[in-house]
């Protein structure tokens, strides 16, 4: 935990992350997985990070949880203040003072996240044993409850089950269940739809937004999806090889797009309106070897916008429109190629 910035200055934001920065040392070298990722959070409102594997969303979230391994993870710099409150500090971390109590997590594969020989009902329970005190008795028929709040049927007859007689779609909202259980403030689903059918990520999807309206806690959605954006999100960030390139309203992100990349996701995604179809434009090339960082942009070399600049110098973030952010020399002002031109005329799913 070398070069962690700490202050005791409060956050109008319910969870906001300054400069977050995680690097993994391997056998190949130091993988700068987290490179400065800036956001926040309000009460009520989901944030969804999209973008593609690797691009390093779910490492951001897990290393305000105290999820990663030390070694070999490390965080290098940043703070994520919840409440106002710093909440990288090491006691935070060991105390378990923020995991299941204030911030919960639904984890991407509920078969491998979910303890094998417990049942469902006493993995539900012990969180609330430990961080509520409740009794086991207490604890188990509040476990129950939460089932029935999940849309389990038989919830008495299945928190006594084992994870293996359950459905996919039924272990994904038995992990909803145990990580509202402490009535958290914010709640984080890294890819919670994976490997469900359609109709079951609807229902996942209703789920999560009536508990959101019931408790009133954020969400935050880790995601490459961009149908479950468009039907969660308040707010979206676009992440690239560690870094956030572009923030705003997820109405901003869709219909005025002001990063290639973020266009670049929009082209490569289909769509059932007839009106709308089109030939599918896959984004040409991979992501940036994160053993040795980039100096400029990571998107230069995949993108058919780049100019000299973008190689040798990151942007800083400029401002499109208010509380909409892209960190794109395009939308430097010395700049010849004008983003209107370029990406707010017929760019619409």
């Amino acid at each position: 935990m070398n070069d962690i910035k700490k202050t005791d200055e409060p956050s109008p934001a319910l969870l906001e992350v300054k400069d977050l920065a995680v690097e993994f040392d391997t056998y190949g070298g130091v993988v700068k997985a987290v490179r400065g990722v800036d956001f926040k959070v309000e009460q009520g409102k989901t944030l969804a990070i999209v973008g593609e594997s690797g691009c390093g969303k779910s490492v951001t979230v897990q290393s305000i949880m105290g999820l990663i391994p030390m070694p070999p993870g490390r965080i290098t710099s940043g703070t994520a203040l919840l409440r106002g409150r710093e909440a990288l500090a090491r006691d935070t971390i060991d105390g378990k003072k923020i995991r299941g109590a204030e911030i919960g997590m639904i984890f991407q594969d509920p078969m491998t996240s979910l303890n094998p020989t417990m049942t469902i009902g006493d993995q539900i329970a012990e969180p609330l044993q430990v961080h509520k005190g409740h009794s086991y008795r207490r604890a188990f028929d509040e476990a129950i409850r939460l089932l029935e709040l999940s849309k389990i049927p038989e919830a008495g007859k299945r928190a006594k089950q084992y994870p293996f007689e359950f459905s996919g779609g039924m272990l994904q909202r038995a992990m909803i269940a145990m990580a509202i259980s402490c009535k958290p403030s914010i709640l984080i689903a890294d890819e919670p739809t994976t490997a469900l059918d359609v109709t079951i990520q609807a229902q996942i999807l209703d789920l999560m937004q009536d508990m959101q309206q019931e408790t009133g806690m954020a969400i935050v959605l880790i995601t490459h999806d961009l149908g479950v954006v468009a039907r969660m999100a308040d707010e979206v960030a676009v992440m690239y090889a560690g870094k956030i390139v572009e923030h705003g309203a997820v109405r901003d992100i869709f219909y005025r797009s002001a990063h290639p990349y973020t266009l670049g996701l929009k082209e490569a995604m289909p769509t059932n309106d007839p009106s709308k179809q089109r030939e599918l434009k896959p984004i040409e090339g991979s992501p940036p070897d994160l053993f040795s960082a980039p100096a400029g942009c990571g998107y230069c070399a995949r993108c058919p916008f780049a100019m000299q600049i973008c190689d040798t110098r990151y942007p800083d973030g400029f401002f499109v429109e208010e509380q909409h952010s892209s960190c794109c020399w395009l939308h430097h002002k010395d700049s010849t190629r004008r983003p209107a031109e370029l990406y707010f005329k017929g760019n619409d799913l």
